[in-house]
């Protein structure tokens, strides 16, 4: 008998992705095998995010479109797994006849267990219960990957779950409360990661700053915004010492604290960029959406960490179109963008969510409006974004390359790109030698609108193997940070 063969189709944020990795890992370790698209599989499973409405509606166009391939083959398990799955629960089977299973994050393990019990017969199942009382985090399998065909980057999860109860965010409904995964199974898994041969790790929370454990030492202060994720950074960093670079996302700024700056002062692992998502610049909307901190305390917390890391840039989240937000409450956010510098962001329209407090505010921004203000944003953001880049031509720059960039049209590699410390976007002509993979120095000649070219130093090129014995996979995993709820 052939092996039954599955397909994940992600949507969502680098969590979703995450979720989707160990999804895989879990039914290969019971004998699955993967398939590029749902025609070839026995278990299609749709991993999914509820953070904005759009996601929902992608979701139940999927489900439309595989219906007649159910209809034809009625063995075919179809599943649903994720936020909207932990959101909806047994709804979702009521409104998708050809739907079988739908499991929340915290049930993943289970997926190679129920998957073969409806292939058996076993009636539609709804699995969402959260792991309070064991939490159980599924490490990645790195052990079994060559070094050759590692990924250049790979995601390494802290915690689930958020507190922090932002009133438009579903999140803390959908994943539960914080539940901390042990420092030691962290580190241990950063560093099965560097010796397949990964040179970047990102570490993953809903609040990745908030992380907690007691085998850390304790925070260095009494500022009740402190928590032990400076420690696990240090740990990290003197534990792994092979790391090539280190990222997180996505941090609440409560928690850009005095130790947490410290650290990024500290550890020349960690990159020169952090996502620091802030939502709106106005205060008057902040406090409606529960966040918990001003604007002026927002700006003043990355304005120490630029002051402890000269040259560090800095991307966040906005929501425009918020319950109540007024024409003055949007130029406040643009006042705020362009106080804080931001090279790039990630915004979107305000949407309301099932269970939110912001439901009780109403969603009294037109459309228009929100469109309005979205597009304003963005022009902003990439204007400073342009700004920016342009003042990195001519200096020299260290590029993690992470894969090909462009090939021309007979398919040979025309060059490669790759990402600085900055999270500034390199592409580098093909020199004959392999790169992915490699931090190499660059020297940058050209500014484009979202990228910089630029020419390897001439000094790296003897270091570097002949291109014939590049073998590296092209998958890499997303360095910037996608929209979460933080």
């Amino acid at each position: 008998m052939s092996a039954l063969r599955y397909y994940v189709q992600t949507m969502g944020c680098q969590m979703n992705v995450h979720d989707s990795d160990r999804m895989g890992d879990a039914l290969r370790a019971h004998g699955w095998t993967e398939t590029s698209g749902p025609e070839d599989a026995d278990l299609v499973v749709f991993n999914t995010c509820s953070v904005r409405e759009k996601a929902e509606q992608k979701l139940r166009s999927e489900l439309g479109k595989l219906a007649p391939l159910k209809k034809a083959k009625p063995e075919l398990v179809v599943a649903v797994a994720g936020c909207v799955a932990q959101q909806e629960g047994e709804k979702l089977l009521g409104r998708n006849p050809h739907l079988d299973l739908v499991i929340g994050p915290d049930n993943i393990p289970e997926l190679p267990r129920l998957a073969l019990d409806q292939r058996n017969g076993a009636l539609p199942t709804a699995r969402t219960v959260f792991d309070y009382d064991a939490p159980q985090f599924l490490a990645a399998q790195p052990s079994a990957i060559e070094p050759t065909r590692a990924p250049v980057s790979a995601f390494v999860t802290t915690m689930k779950g958020c507190d922090e109860r932002c009133s438009f965010c579903i999140v803390p409904y959908t994943r539960g409360s914080e539940r901390y995964r042990p420092s030691a199974e962290i580190i241990a898994e950063v560093q099965a990661w560097v010796s397949a041969g990964v040179r970047e790790i990102t570490l993953l929370g809903q609040t990745v700053d908030s992380f907690r454990d007691d085998a850390l030492p304790p925070p260095a202060s009494d500022d009740p915004d402190e928590t032990q994720f400076p420690e696990l950074l240090r740990a990290i960093a003197r534990e792994v010492p092979a790391l090539a670079r280190l990222r997180y996302t996505s941090p609440h700024p409560r928690h850009l604290t005095a130790s947490l700056i410290a650290a990024h002062r500290d550890l020349p692992v960690l990159a020169a960029h952090v996502h620091m998502p802030v939502q709106s610049g106005s205060n008057r909307i902040l406090k409606r959406m529960i966040r918990r901190y001003t604007r002026e305390e927002y700006l003043d917390r990355i304005s120490r960490l630029r002051g402890a890391v000269p040259g560090l840039t800095l991307s966040s989240d906005f929501i425009v179109g918020f319950p109540g937000e007024t024409d003055a409450d949007f130029e406040e956010t643009l006042a705020l963008v362009a106080e804080a510098g931001f090279t790039s962001l990630f915004a979107f329209k305000y949407s309301p969510r099932p269970f939110t407090p912001a439901l009780k505010l109403g969603d009294d921004v037109t459309e228009e409006k929100k469109n309005e203000r979205l597009q304003r944003l963005l022009a902003q953001v990439e204007a400073q974004q342009s700004a920016h880049l342009a003042t990195v031509v001519g200096t020299e720059v260290s590029v993690l390359v992470e894969g090909l960039s462009k090939t021309a049209a007979d398919g040979t590699l025309t060059s490669y790109q790759g990402r600085t410390s900055r999270n500034e976007i390199v592409h580098i002509p093909d020199c004959g030698r392999a790169l992915i993979g490699e931090v190499v120095r660059v020297q940058v000649t050209e500014a484009f609108r979202h990228s910089l070219r630029g020419d390897i130093h001439p000094s790296e090129i003897s270091r570097l193997a002949p291109k014939s014995s590049e073998r590296r996979t092209k998958r890499s995993l997303a360095l910037v940070p996608a929209p979460t709820a933080g």
